[in-house]
């Protein structure tokens, strides 16, 4: 069913002005048709007559403010998902990195952490996590919060299970998580070498340097100005020889970087290949 539209065209730039020179919450390169679309859908949930309303309420409440970025930031993760993806990074891409003294990994755009606990979970079952450091981040404070919690629906746990063996994944996912009540809590040691902290792949600056960043279902959600801003970060944030990993739906095909990198098998992966 088709959300009505409440919101015109000129409301949404109004919108991103404001939340922008409020907050400094930068999404005017996003795609419009997608904002717009769940701008709709949050004055259709939280039942506002018009753009007015929803504005003054952005505007004037703080703790509104995070609600509505949590909604307008997708937040649609599982762990291993989409399996052979993992399966790849397993056998292909996690024992070049080995040969690293220290790993570093970036999971941009990591939402609840689902993606970051995987990747620790490899590391693991490699014995690459105890050099390792995986540092997850996203724009979504509160989603961060769920992630350091490591708290997650244990209803979930059998779709994450199977995700894992398809994977390539030998153990009992269940060694991963205890379970209580109907949440499954995983594993603290998972956490040791995880950083969490928030940051802006539309305003903020590269802060490390990464053998591997993984930045999957990111993009798509972005204008091609700001993809191509978003690949010179990545670009200026990896190591040469490090690995690029996009989304099913996204391509460093058609960037002005896509000659510095080679994709590897068949999967959205990109070694970089030339350091300029």
């Amino acid at each position: 069913m088709l959300e009505p539209t409440i919101v015109k065209d000129e409301e949404v730039e109004q919108l991103i002005r404001d939340v922008y020179e409020r907050y400094g919450y930068d999404f005017s390169q996003y795609s419009r048709a997608s904002f717009k679309r769940r701008v709709n859908r949050i004055c259709v949930i939280d039942k506002f007559p018009g753009f007015a309303e929803l504005r003054y309420r952005i505007l004037n409440d703080a703790d509104y403010l995070r609600h509505f970025i949590e909604e307008i930031t997708v937040n649609v993760t599982e762990m291993f998902r989409d399996p052979y993806f993992f399966k790849a990074l397993r056998e292909d891409i996690i024992p070049q990195l080995g040969t690293y003294p220290l790993i570093r990994i970036w999971v941009a755009g990591c939402s609840t952490g689902e993606e970051a606990y995987s990747i620790a979970i490899l590391l693991k079952e490699a014995g690459l996590y105890h050099k390792s450091l995986i540092y997850g981040t996203d724009i979504n404070p509160s989603v961060l919060e769920t992630a350091r919690a490591g708290v997650f629906p244990l209803q979930q746990m059998k779709a994450y299970s199977e995700n894992y063996i398809l994977s390539g994944g030998k153990k009992d996912f269940s060694d991963y998580y205890t379970a209580n009540y109907d949440s499954a809590k995983f594993d603290e040691s998972l956490k040791q070498k995880l950083i969490l902290s928030t940051h802006n792949l539309a305003a903020d600056s590269s802060f490390n340097s990464f053998q591997l960043i993984i930045c999957r279902n990111v993009l798509i959600y972005f204008e091609k100005t700001l993809q191509e801003q978003v690949f010179r970060l990545f670009d200026n944030s990896l190591e040469p020889l490090g690995y690029l990993a996009l989304g099913s739906k996204e391509t460093l095909r058609f960037s002005r970087l896509s000659a510095h990198y080679q994709q590897v098998g068949d999967q959205r992966i990109w070694k970089k290949i030339d350091a300029r």
